[in-house]
């Protein structure tokens, strides 16, 4: 009984497929199993709204247009649904330049299998560098420097990601809430003026948001707001 249940163990024990192994090719660089890789792809789409966020122009776009609703006065128009959908494409329009750089020198040879994996994540991370070091403030670069204690930096180029991102996203908000206040201006005139005509006219129990949301609804189409605001987002990212 022994001996038949001998192969069968035999077989139990055999060695599976390594999980992990790293091959060097013959470009002199290393090249991991498919596993890997499949962890690897796995985990980027798991801190993909993440880099979203951090790494591109929806930060700016996304805040800027949260403001613009709530200078106008509508509660929930356009939705969060509206507002997260025109963010995104609007996103992909502004960003669509570094994407082509990311597929013509790091995806498209990586698919091809001309470069690794390692190579192809090094060029990808190259134009979105320059992209966030163009929209970065000195200021804010410097401080999370000061802050780190790394300040011996040759220059900008090297400075890493760790401290590249959070002095990104620090300017991006600075920038979105400066054209924020921009916005509110001219809303906060006629909501001014209402409130100053109502208060002469004695009729201080009606709430002059009321009066003054057709006002600026119509001041907003007349001037076309929807298209400035679209063309401001997009050139504060294209003119440096």
């Amino acid at each position: 009984m022994t001996a038949l249940l001998w192969p069968e163990s035999g077989l139990f024990a055999a060695p599976g497929i390594d999980a992990i192994t790293v091959t060097t090719n013959p470009l002199g660089g290393q090249t991991y199993t498919v596993t890997i890789q499949v962890l690897a792809v796995m985990t980027v789409l798991t801190i993909l709204p993440a880099l979203l966020l951090t790494m591109t122009s929806f930060t700016r776009i996304m805040i800027v247009l949260g403001l613009l609703r709530q200078a106008i006065g509508t509660a929930q128009a356009p939705s969060n649904q509206v507002l997260l959908g025109l963010s995104l494409f609007l996103t992909v329009f502004i960003m669509m330049p570094v994407f082509e750089k990311v597929n013509g020198t790091a995806l498209q040879p990586y698919l091809e299998e001309k470069i690794d994996l390692t190579t192809a994540l090094e060029r990808a991370s190259v134009p979105y560098r320059e992209f966030m070091l163009r929209q970065t403030r000195e200021a804010d670069l410097e401080m999370f420097m000061r802050i780190s204690g790394r300040e011996d930096f040759a220059s900008v180029d090297d400075v890493p990601f760790s401290l590249l991102l959070p002095a990104f996203v620090t300017s991006e908000l600075k920038t979105a809430f400066q054209i924020g206040f921009l916005i509110f201006l001219p809303f906060l005139v006629i909501d001014l003026v209402v409130a100053s005509v109502l208060m002469s006219m004695g009729m201080m129990m009606l709430s002059p948001m009321i009066v003054s949301l057709p006002f600026k609804i119509m001041l907003f189409v007349l001037a076309d707001g929807w298209s400035l605001v679209m063309e401001m987002l997009a050139a504060s990212f294209y003119v440096t």
